[in-house]
């Protein structure tokens, strides 16, 4: 088999696991108690990311190979998650939030780093084969987009959405995924560590990126923007679920399969991914994460505006704009790191990353987007066709607005203070 398409069967199980739950959990939390708690389930996912990618980054660097960290990571989230799961349904009604809430916390902490871990076995097995990363792996990565539609599509089939057997099938994928993870091609350490600092020993030679001002101000507004990351898949699925309440919108397709309609998020992020080579080398770094941002905006202002009926094009346009709003940022950016960072403290570089976005940045959104949620609609026991439902109702629309209204202004003050000069190959400038 191709190296090639080693690396993409590595993808498409890589986000197959986050797929089986991350954009349906919030269905299922809501109806077992635990509603008031959605925010923090997604915003432990950007706590543990403040420290967990790094910490393996360094690892990955300087001690054991990436490969078969990327393989251990795995195996360990799979137990916790499928500990979760499992305690989920012996417990029926009565799910306790600390206990489900510690498993799934140590679950999302092996997992988390993994997302720049694999990124740092791709581009370094395609350079030791000689490959240009900027155009050869976004049609690898994109398979991983795929991966996530499919589990998406089987949780919602079915009918997981509102139970723990998604956290079952996330659980089984990343028992594959960590095993598969060994027999990929080796990921050698840095060797080279003669006359050199305890710092640099560590690997903490990424944290001295911020001393160029192009790279910290990358680096902040990637925190910036990555408060917008986990809003949509936290509460898009109880928003389009709220529609139920409504006779009009009850037995509409949209409500009766969500994870559908929002899957169109991520078929359209995979044919995004196509796009960002050509992208890059014709519009430059800047250019690409502010159609990002201004994507974002759109996201969000079309959810205010849209209902699974009459607006049902409006959610549908929503859905399509995602592709670029998370790809042009999170790939593009992910790239131009790569290109702008020495390759003994790639891993490091790429942990920080995620830490910006999917830590401090996902962290931050995600609890604020609680407190706003929270503040416009509450979880409330509706009759739909005769069965007692935990729907989350309220003003729905000046929460997209107000979201959309943040995103706006980060657009507007990246635009003005980022400063980069573009080359067409991304070489560094």
């Amino acid at each position: 088999m191709s190296l090639k398409n080693r690396l993409i069967i590595m993808n498409f199980l890589q986000f197959a696991v986050w797929g089986a739950y991350l954009t349906s959990m919030s269905r299922y939390l809501g109806p077992a108690g635990m509603g008031a708690y959605i925010g923090i389930f997604y915003s432990v996912q950007g706590i543990v990311s403040i420290f967990m990618p790094a910490l393996i980054g360094i690892i990955a660097d300087r001690w054991v190979s990436a490969q078969k960290l990327l393989g251990a990571c795995h195996l360990l989230a799979a137990v916790f998650m499928a500990s979760a799961g499992l305690y989920a349904i012996s417990s029926g009604g009565n799910v306790s939030f600390a206990i489900f809430f510690t498993l799934y916390t140590l679950s999302v902490a092996f997992y988390m780093p993994t997302l720049a871990l694999s990124n740092s076995v791709a581009y370094t097995i395609l350079d030791r084969s000689g490959l240009d990363t900027v155009k050869a792996f976004p049609p690898i990565r994109v398979f991983g987009t795929i991966g996530f539609i499919c589990t998406m599509w089987i949780v919602d089939i079915l009918g997981y959405q509102t139970t723990p057997m998604q956290f079952i099938i996330s659980a089984f994928i990343g028992l594959l995924l960590g095993l598969y993870s060994f027999t990929l091609p080796n990921c050698p350490v840095s060797t080279d560590t003669n006359d050199k600092t305890l710092a640099q020993r560590l690997g903490l030679d990424a944290f001295k990126l911020f001393k160029q001002r192009k790279m910290a101000l990358f680096f902040i507004f990637s925190m910036l923007l990555g408060v917008s990351l986990q809003i949509t898949n936290g509460f898009a699925n109880p928003f389009i679920a709220s529609f139920e309440a409504a006779t009009e919108y009850a037995n509409s397709f949209g409500v009766k399969h969500s994870n559908i309609l929002i899957s169109l998020s991520q078929i359209s992020e995979a044919l995004c991914i196509l796009l960002i080579p050509f992208f890059l080398s014709r519009f430059g770094i800047k250019k690409v994460i502010l159609i990002a941002m201004l994507a974002w905006v759109l996201r969000f202002g079309l959810f205010g505006l849209g209902n699974p009926g009459g607006g049902l094009w409006l959610l549908i346009m929503s859905m399509l704009v995602y592709g670029v709003a998370f790809d042009f940022f999170n790939v593009s950016g992910s790239l131009f790191v790569d290109k702008e960072t020495p390759h003994n403290i790639r891993s490091s570089a790429q942990g920080m990353f995620m830490l910006m976005t999917n830590g401090v940045g996902a962290t931050i959104g995600t609890l604020g987007a609680q407190m706003v949620v929270n503040r416009f609609t509450s979880w409330q026991d509706v009759l739909v066709n005769g069965e007692v439902k935990s729907l989350m109702i309220g003003d729905w629309q000046s929460v997209w607005f107000i979201f959309a209204g943040y995103a706006l202004i980060v657009t507007i003050l990246f635009a003005i203070l980022f400063k980069y000069k573009h080359t067409p190959d991304l070489k560094k400038s």
